[in-house]
């Protein structure tokens, strides 16, 4: 059965925006998941529509140990090396499906209310409100919020991160390509590559 709850996708730019609208996320270089808990029943599930709840544990066990019954969370699935950096080599091997965890960045439903209609400052909330504490498998993805974006950018090429994801702070959750979020790669990011090679 497919879910009733669709991805925002983030659209991409050459250029950070800049401005007290929007806030910054790093992005990890791994896997697009929502993950859907209804009472005793975690469902972890891909873009593509794909249900890989027996692939990932760790992130169904983090999703039941919750208090709370019901919520729907938007996020990336991420293998972290030592450095906790993701590794994407070492995700898509599949040999460390015990060990990836969810870089958690939107929360869409909560106890039963469906919290699309709400700007992101206000799901942000809901999310640590959620995930406080950070129990192992899912944890909550920091932000920076203002003009410190095209900033932020260059500390992330310099740490070789794949690159930032820039968001409206006042917008709801729409589902499909959306332009309240972007995504603005690291062209020295191996990911970069891979997306050219597929195009190539």
């Amino acid at each position: 059965m497919r879910s009733a709850f669709e991805f925002c996708l983030p659209t991409a730019a050459k250029v950070v925006p800049n401005g007290p609208d929007w806030i910054h996320e790093v992005k990890y270089d791994g896997y697009r998941l929502r993950v859907e808990r209804k009472g005793k029943t975690v469902r972890l599930w891909t873009r593509n529509g794909h249900n890989w709840t027996d692939r990932y544990p760790w992130i169904v066990q983090a999703a039941l140990k919750n208090r709370e019954q019901h919520f729907v969370v938007d996020g990336e699935a991420v293998v972290l090396g030592v450095d906790g950096v993701s590794d994407f080599n070492a995700l898509h091997s599949r040999r460390h499906d015990e060990e990836v965890q969810l870089y958690a960045f939107d929360i869409l439903a909560l106890g039963g209310d469906d919290l699309r209609q709400l700007p992101l400052s206000m799901r942000k909330t809901n999310l640590a409100r959620l995930l406080r504490g950070r129990p192992d498998g899912m944890f909550v993805a920091a932000f920076e919020a203002g003009e410190i974006g095209p900033e932020l950018f260059r500390a992330a090429v310099r740490m070789g991160l794949e690159g930032l994801v820039s968001k409206r702070r006042d917008r709801r959750y729409s589902a499909g390509r959306s332009k309240d979020w972007i995504k603005v790669k690291n062209r020295t990011h191996p990911a970069f590559s891979r997306v050219m090679d597929q195009f190539g």
